[in-house]
C-alpha cells in the first residue's frame, strides 16, 4: 500500500475529503518521526511499538573494488510488530482476516 492509498482509505473509511486525510496521515507520520528523533519510544497497543536502534561504526568493503570501506555510526528506525497485529495477519494465508477486511485493531 502507497502512501496515495492509504490516504484515500481513510479518507473513504472516515468519510472525510482527501486533502483533509492527507494531513491527518502526513501529521501522523510528522509526529511520529518527530518523537523518534527526540529518542522516544513510540508504542501503539496492539499495533506494535517504534523506536531508534544505534548501529555501531563497522568496517565493510565495497563491492566493486573490493577495498576497505570505514562505515559509521548511525541510527536507525526500527519496528516491532505487536502480538495483536501478528495474530490478525496470520488468521489467513492470502491477506484477509477471517471475519473480512473490517477486522482491524481500531474500533
Amino acid at each position: 500500500m502507497t502512501k496515495a492509498e492509504l490516504v484515500e482509505e481513510v479518507a473513504r473509511a472516515a468519510e472525510l475529503t482527501k486533502k483533509d486525510s492527507e494531513v491527518i496521515v502526513d501529521e501522523v507520520f510528522k509526529n511520529i518521526i518527530q518523537a523518534l528523533n527526540r529518542g522516544e519510544k513510540i508504542e501503539l497497543r496492539g499495533f506494535g511499538s517504534f523506536r531508534v536502534r544505534q548501529r555501531d561504526a563497522r568496517r565493510g568493503r565495497n563491492p566493486k573494488t573490493g577495498a576497505p570501506v570505514d562505515i559509521p555510526a548511525k541510527r536507525v528506525p526500527y519496528f516491532k510488530p505487536g502480538k495483536e497485529l501478528k495474530e490478525l495477519i496470520n488468521l489467513k494465508g492470502d491477506g484477509e482476516t477471517e471475519a473480512g477486511e473490517d477486522e482491524g485493531l481500531v474500533a
